[in-house]
C-alpha cells in the first residue's frame, strides 16, 4: 500500500473529458477526494457520472485529461493498486446464477478476498440490510432488484474496505430502506464516499455535492 499522502488527498479528477461516440458529454472535468470525504454527485441519465467511477478503476479511459489514486496517475498497473482499496457497488449487482451462498463461496474464493468471508460478520451485515437468513439459499436470478442490490453492498462490506463508490445502490429499495443505508454509510467517519445517487435520502448539508450538469 502506498504510503498516505500529506494533504490525505486520495483522488483527483484533472481536466478530465468524457465521449461517447464522438459525441462529448462532459469536459474539463476537476475534482479532489480527500480521506474520509463524502462527495454526491448529481446529474440526469448520461452526464458521464457512472464513467467518472469506471475510470478511476481503470474499466475505462477518458477521452482527455488524468485520474490520480494517492498521487499516482491511473493506468494499466495502478488501477489494480486501486482496485485492491476501493469496492464497486454497482446499481445491477449480477453474480450469476445459483444459490447465493455458492456464489459468494466464489466471490471470495479468489486469493485477494480468501480471507474476507467472516461468518459472524456476514450475519451481522445481513441483519442491518434486512436479509432474512434463508437468502442465501435462494437462486440469485430469482431475488428482486432491491434484494441484489443488498447482495452487492453485503459483499462489498464483507471486503472490508475505506473507499467507495457507490453507483445509485438504492434505487430498487423501499425510502425507509434507502435511508438507513444511506444513513449507515455516510456515518462512517473513516469512510470516503464518491457517491452517484437520485435518492434525496442521500443528501446531507454538510456534503458537497456536485452537479455534472453544470460542468459539460
Amino acid at each position: 500500500m502506498s504510503a498516505e499522502p500529506l494533504n490525505n488527498e486520495l483522488i483527483k479528477y484533472e481536466n478530465i473529458g468524457i465521449s461517447f461516440e464522438n459525441r462529448k458529454i462532459l469536459s474539463g472535468f476537476n475534482l479532489t477526494v480527500k480521506k474520509n470525504q463524502k462527495i454526491l454527485l448529481r446529474g440526469k441519465s448520461g452526464t458521464g457520472k457512472t464513467t467518472l467511477l469506471k475510470i478511476l478503476l481503470g474499466f475505462t479511459k477518458p477521452s482527455e485529461g488524468t485520474i490520480y489514486f494517492r498521487n499516482r496517475v491511473i493506468d494499466s498497473k495502478t488501477c489494480w493498486e486501486a482496485r485492491k482499496e476501493i469496492a464497486y457497488i454497482v446499481q445491477d449487482t449480477d453474480l450469476g446464477e445459483g444459490k447465493v451462498k455458492i456464489l459468494l463461496d466464489d466471490v471470495f474464493s479468489y486469493r485477494a478476498n480468501k480471507e474476507k468471508l467472516d461468518h459472524e460478520k456476514l450475519r451481522v451485515f445481513m441483519r442491518e440490510l434486512e436479509l432474512e437468513d434463508d437468502i442465501l439459499e435462494k437462486d440469485f436470478q430469482e431475488l428482486s432488484g432491491g434484494e441484489k442490490q443488498r447482495i452487492g453492498i453485503l459483499i462489498a462490506l464483507l471486503l472490508d474496505r475505506n473507499i467507495y463508490l457507490l453507483d445509485e445502490v438504492t434505487s430498487a429499495l423501499d425510502a425507509k430502506l434507502k435511508k438507513k443505508i444511506a444513513d449507515y454509510f455516510l456515518a462512517r467517519k473513516n469512510w470516503t464516499l464518491l457517491i452517484v445517487s437520485h435518492d434525496r435520502e442521500w443528501e446531507r448539508d454538510w456534503m458537497e455535492t456536485i452537479s455534472l450538469e453544470t460542468r459539460s
